[in-house]
């Protein structure tokens, strides 16, 4: 392998492993903060039920109601929160091993790369290892703005050439845009054209 392929081969990876790593601090904080969040809100919602009339409507209890299972489904994932933190704390050690390699790579000016592959192949194995596959629902598109928007990958960048519109965005949030854009056209339809 020469010294470019092993470069893109080195980002490659770290882009996988930041990523992984920021899916499962997004995990973790989702874990961690949204049953709080619910709870607060619920219960702001319930003691201005007792002074507002309109708060108490069947609309405001299915909303209710609907945070409430999003907070069960959450809190399934409540006993195994620590492990995603921890993971997250060795996959982003394992990005940073990875960034080390890729400026001795890129200074590189011999020809026998083999050690650098090994080590390459060392922290690969270590990630798949340690890398959790059960993640909780939008922890991609948390993770997406964690890595994307607050974490240092100039140098990743440098090989892959990122874009706004295909990298930067899940794929996932444009399905959401497009339902909810379709959903607001047939409301529209259905309500306000017949008065018309």
């Amino acid at each position: 392998m020469n010294k470019q392929d092993l470069l893109k081969s080195i980002t490659d990876t770290a882009y996988n492993v930041g990523f992984g790593a920021k899916k499962h601090f997004a995990t973790y904080d989702i874990v961690e903060k949204i049953p709080g969040l619910i709870g607060f809100i619920s219960m702001a919602i319930g003691i201005f039920a007792l002074y507002l009339d309109s708060l108490s409507s069947k609309t405001v209890s299915a909303l209710l109601a609907v945070f409430g299972v999003i907070g069960m489904y959450i809190s399934m994932y409540n006993s195994e929160k620590k492990q995603y933190k921890e993971k997250g704390i060795l996959l982003t050690q394992l990005f940073n091993e990875l960034k080390t390699l890729y400026y001795r790579v890129k200074a590189f000016n011999g020809n026998d790369l083999s050690q650098e592959q090994q080590e390459l192949q060392s922290i690969e194995s270590r990630y798949y290892a340690n890398a959790i596959t059960k993640q909780i629902m939008f922890s991609d598109w948390y993770a997406h703005m964690k890595f994307f928007w607050q974490h240092q990958i100039d140098w990743i960048d440098e090989q892959k050439h990122f874009k706004l519109w295909r990298d930067k965005i899940p794929f996932s949030a444009y399905v959401a845009f497009g339902i909810i854009v379709i959903t607001v056209i047939v409301y529209v339809i259905k309500e306000v054209v017949p008065c018309l």
